[in-house]
């Protein structure tokens, strides 16, 4: 009979697996958002949620537990020193997975992988009025008007008839 296994083996060994999922939480801690594949997302998205419940201890002796899975001496710092101080009134649910458009080589899904406490709302940028079809399309109907000169041409046209006056 078939037994489900809850994690998965994300085509590698598991050797290669947990050094994976190692080097995926190692980035995410240290740029707080990584973009890959939706299956590598999930998976170290559970992994990471783990490190960060028992760096919440915030003892020695979950540093050393942590560090046996994450090998970066900068990764650890960060989060027993910024990341567990935002999420230390969470109850989990540190990250989050955002899908995005498939890749373009091999159409593999991909999502972006990112700590929730550190997500910025986009900037609004102002939206830019429609340009005028006459300035869009070249050989428009519309009848466009003597060509407008560029300012550095008329900046010279100045400074050769000021040099004539003199």
């Amino acid at each position: 009979m078939r037994k489900v296994k809850s994690a998965r083996k994300l085509g590698r060994t598991a050797t290669h697996r947990k050094a994976t999922l190692a080097s995926l939480s190692t980035q995410l801690l240290l740029h707080k958002r990584i973009e890959t594949t939706e299956a590598k997302a999930k998976e170290a998205s559970r992994y990471v949620e783990k490190i960060i419940t028992k760096a919440k201890d915030g003892t020695v002796h979950a540093q050393r537990i942590i560090f046996r899975k994450i090998r970066d001496k900068a990764a650890i710092r960060e989060l027993f020193e910024d990341i567990v101080g935002k999420v230390a009134d969470r109850n989990g649910g540190y990250t989050r997975v955002v899908k995005l458009a498939p890749r373009y080589g091999d159409a593999a899904k991909m999502a972006v992988l990112e700590l929730v406490d550190y997500t910025e709302a986009p900037m609004d940028a102002p939206k830019q009025a429609k340009q005028d079809r006459s300035k869009r399309v070249r050989g428009s109907k519309k009848a466009v008007t003597a060509p407008e000169k560029s300012e550095a041409v008329e900046s010279a046209e100045n400074e050769t008839a000021a040099s004539e006056k003199e």
